[in-house]
């Protein structure tokens, strides 16, 4: 992740920020916030149109509920599947979650983990891979806002913090 916030054609940083960017700040890898998640697909689920960082609206569907099991206790996530990834037959998810760590350590608005459809009802979920939204490092990005229903009541460290070293 680091190596693409360095290469200026695809960092989400302001290009000043490129040259001083040093790196992300990551939680060490924790293998407990990596689980094997249940997916109940929600096929008639309506599009509709999710609030952002700027005026645009995003075009999403709840494509299912992800439950799954944490340090010994139950939760359940809305995986989302937007217009765009449906008209061009991608197999792309995006999993947008709020937990006890934002506002502390990392991004008070939440962060966000990309998957893909998988074939059966089951879906590898780590949350090491949690990144911020690019409008975090630059407001030129219209990130989704989280949706408050997707709130972990526990701290999530695992993934990318909130500050970056510059």
């Amino acid at each position: 992740m680091n190596a693409l916030f360095k290469d200026a054609s695809r960092s989400p940083l302001k290009p000043e920020d490129i040259k001083s960017f040093k790196g992300l700040s990551f939680f060490p890898v924790d293998s407990s916030f990596a689980v094997v998640a249940k997916l109940k697909k929600t096929n008639t689920s309506d599009f509709f149109e999710m609030k952002t960082s700027t005026t645009r609206l995003s075009k999403e569907r709840v494509f299912g509920i992800l439950s799954f099991t944490i340090k010994g206790l139950n939760y359940s996530l809305k995986v989302y599947q937007s217009e765009s990834s449906v008209l061009e037959s991608s197999d792309y998810l995006f999993l947008p979650y709020l937990d006890a760590t934002n506002g502390v350590t990392t991004y008070g608005g939440g962060r966000y983990i990309d998957l893909k459809i998988p074939e059966g009802d089951r879906i590898w979920l780590d949350f090491n891979k949690s990144y911020n939204p690019y409008c975090v490092y630059n407001a030129r990005y219209s990130c989704p806002i989280v949706p408050r229903e997707n709130f972990l009541p526990i701290k999530v460290e695992a993934g990318v913090m909130y500050n970056y070293k510059n």
